[in-house]
Parts: C-alpha cells; structure tokens; sequence
C-alpha cells in the first residue's frame, strides 16, 4: 500500500517509446498482487487450474511481460524478503481486511450481486510462499531475471537504480523514491481503457514516471523531508497524525523545517520516528546480485502452464512466439546500438 504522497510529486504521462531499451527494476510483489486483483471473472472468482489452484498471477506475469519486451523493455522483478519488524502492525491490518473481504465477496456472490462480488474480491486478494516460488520458477523459464531483497523489494530496486543497473522502479507504490530512486514508473502493466471495479464505467490509464530530484525541486524540501512528510500522513510503518493530509503535511514540515518541531507544535506523537527515517535512508539492501537475461526453456514453460495448470497450448505457443521474437528484437537493436 505505501505511503499517499503521489499528488506533491512531479508526475509526467508518458508514453512506451520513451523507455524502449531500458531495464525496469520491477516490485515484484505488488505487480503478483495487481494480477490477483485485476485478473478475474465478473463475479470475482479468480482464474483457476483444474486442481482449484488460483492461476491468476500466472497469467498476467507470463503474458503482460510479454507484453513489455514487445514495448522494448527488459523487466527484471525484485522480490521481496522479510519485512521490517515495524511493518508487522501493517501486515496484519491487511490480512483482517483480506479475511473480512473475502466473506463479503462469497455473500454478494451468492446472492447474485456480481458488480459488489468482484469489488469485494479484489480486496481479497492474497499471495502465498507457493506463489511466489512458483513465480519465479515460471519467470525463470521465460529467461527473465528476478532478484531477491533481503528486505522490502522497493529498497532493493531503488539501489539497483541508484547503481544503474536498471532506468527505473515499475510499482504502483511511491515508496521506491522515499528509498531514493531517481525514477518511479507507474501502471506499466495496466495501461489502456480499464473498467473501474464495479462500475460500468472505463478509464484510460497512462504511464506514469515520477522524478524524485524535480519532485524535491519543486516542493523546495530534502528527500529526508519528504520522507517526514510521509511520515505525518502515515507509513506501512505507522499510522498518520489524524486530519494531516499531503498538502498539510508539506506546508507544515516548510514551516518548521523537521518532523520533531511539527509533531511538538500540534502537540501529537508517533513511535518510533528515528526508526522509521532510518528504514527509509539506510535500507536493507544486497550489495551483492546478478541480472543475467537467458534464452526462453519452451518445453518448461508449456509443461508448468498447460499441462499443470491447464493453460491453452494454442495461446501459451502463440505466447512463447511472442517471447522469442522480441527478445530477439531487443537483442538486435542493442548490438546495432553499440557500433
């Protein structure tokens, strides 16, 4: 979920061309959880194998990064570890929030009620060590390469930017740039006309790319303000001081320079201030990783999909074609980049 500080930062649509050849560090996480959420049946059911195994994710992971190298990118996705002790409050607020949509998702599906089943189902969403395994086995067959933090995966692919070994971090999240990434690109796997859940009603969602360094221009404040800032109005590591939004969170932070002196002024407190900027300044990262593309394993990849998950052979060929030539196609360019 992060922190909502997405209307103070310098936001620019953009469009595919604009990241042709460029490595996109990927939140892997919150990509995986996207797919649970968006990729379902009308009334909320999730895509499912023959087994009642939830196949979901496995779907917008094999074809929507497909669907990216086609676009000229090269994704590597970013997993995460284990979380900052801090998080733990966050973590189980969202598995009661889980539990408590996915009873209301099975009552509105009963009663015949599917725009409400579907809104209640996207809730519902939940990502298990199975999946996530099984995930980077199929990313593994695919040839893309996947790198896992030790930590919060944004952490960990915001210094894979910062070390310019990737352009960018891909998450619907603003959390990467409190841990200092120079670009955030959001809705990269959602771009397109978008039915709003549970409404007959379609959007167009655009790529989005956020600049830190214009960002922090703008707003005339440090990247430690800004993560102040986040910190007033709440964290995955702690709750906001009530009635204190972005706009006011800004303003005050101007005004008096530091979160303490605010916190002082309006006579709140939160736990564990210290704690918190330092997750954010000094996260736990790896030094040491490996980002290596390989060739597609066919055979792997239509027996994980098709004859354990009863994908459509015609489809995931179709697919595995798709793969190959653009792979080939990014490969090429390179090396008539390099003359």
């Amino acid at each position: 979920m992060g922190t909502e500080i997405g209307d103070l930062l310098e936001k620019q649509e953009i469009e595919f061309e604009g990241l042709h050849g460029k490595k996109i560090a990927i939140d892997a996480y919150n990509t995986l959880y996207q797919f649970l959420s968006i990729i379902r049946q009308p009334n909320g059911t999730p895509l499912k194998d023959s087994k009642g195994r939830t196949t979901s994710h496995f779907s917008g992971l094999f074809y929507r990064t497909i669907n990216l190298f086609e676009k000229g990118l090269e994704p590597i996705f970013v997993f995460d570890g284990k979380p900052p002790e801090l998080k733990n409050k966050t973590l189980k607020e969202r598995k009661n929030t889980r539990k408590t949509a996915k009873k209301e998702w099975k009552e509105a599906k009963q009663k015949g009620k599917d725009k409400e089943a579907y809104k209640k189902a996207i809730r519902s969403s939940k990502l298990n060590k199975e999946m996530v395994e099984n995930s980077k086995q199929l990313l593994d067959y695919m040839g893309v390469p996947y790198v896992q933090a030790p930590s919060e995966g944004e952490a960990q692919a915001a210094h894979m930017v910062k070390e310019e070994d990737s352009y960018a971090v891909g998450s619907q999240d603003f959390d990467s740039l409190l841990f200092g990434s120079p670009y955030l690109i959001k809705n990269l796997t959602i771009t397109g006309k978008r039915k709003l859940p549970g409404k007959d009603r379609y959007v167009e969602v655009n790529l989005e790319r956020f600049n830190l360094e214009k960002s922090l221009n703008k707003l005339e404040i440090t990247k430690e303000q800004l993560i102040e800032i986040a910190i007033l109005i709440g964290t995955d590591y702690n709750e906001g001081i009530k009635g204190i939004g972005p706009k006011t969170a800004l303003k005050k932070i101007k005004e008096h320079q530091n979160i303490d002196t605010v916190l002082a002024e309006i006579d709140e407190s939160i736990d564990n201030v210290k704690e918190i900027k330092q997750i954010f300044l000094n996260p736990k990262i790896s030094e040491e990783y490996e980002i290596e593309w390989n060739e597609p394993k066919n055979s792997e990849m239509k027996k994980f999909l098709c004859d354990e998950r009863d994908f459509s052979e015609n489809r995931v060929n179709k697919g595995i074609k798709r793969l190959e030539k653009s792979i080939s196609d990014i490969r090429n360019q390179a090396t008539l980049d390099s003359f």
